[in-house]
């Protein structure tokens, strides 16, 4: 099967902290503590949650990201979501929007970076 993918992704797992976000404004109380990301690309990124995010869901997503120094932070929208354990379990497929050009390119700063350790 022939890759769709416009960019590369970094198959890698961090922890992420996820808040919902309605009429621009961030939900603290549907704030979700045990998540991680399971891949990462400059315009989206993979998820895993314990509870169902609806297709369109805006999120902000805080990265946790391995070996490097400062958090990164995303707005995403859910394009997919899967069940992967009885209702317990979901994997998201997130698009990053409303990007600024620092935070597009701190991501390629980070996933190149990553990308040249894990070939050494």
């Amino acid at each position: 099967m022939a890759e769709k993918r416009r960019v590369s992704r970094l198959k890698e797992k961090n922890e992420v902290t996820i808040t919902t976000v309605a009429n621009g404004k961030t939900n603290s109380k549907e704030k979700i503590i045990c998540s991680h990301s399971n891949d990462i690309s400059v315009l989206g990124a993979k998820i895993q949650v314990n509870y169902f995010l609806p297709v369109n869901s805006l999120l902000k997503i805080d990265f946790n990201l391995k070996n490097w120094v400062s958090k990164i932070s995303a707005l995403g929208e859910v394009r997919w979501i899967k069940n992967i354990f009885k209702d317990e379990s979901y994997e998201a497929g997130v698009e990053f929007v409303g990007s600024t050009p620092e935070e597009i390119e701190k991501r390629k700063k980070y996933i190149s970076g990553r990308s040249r350790q894990v070939k050494d």
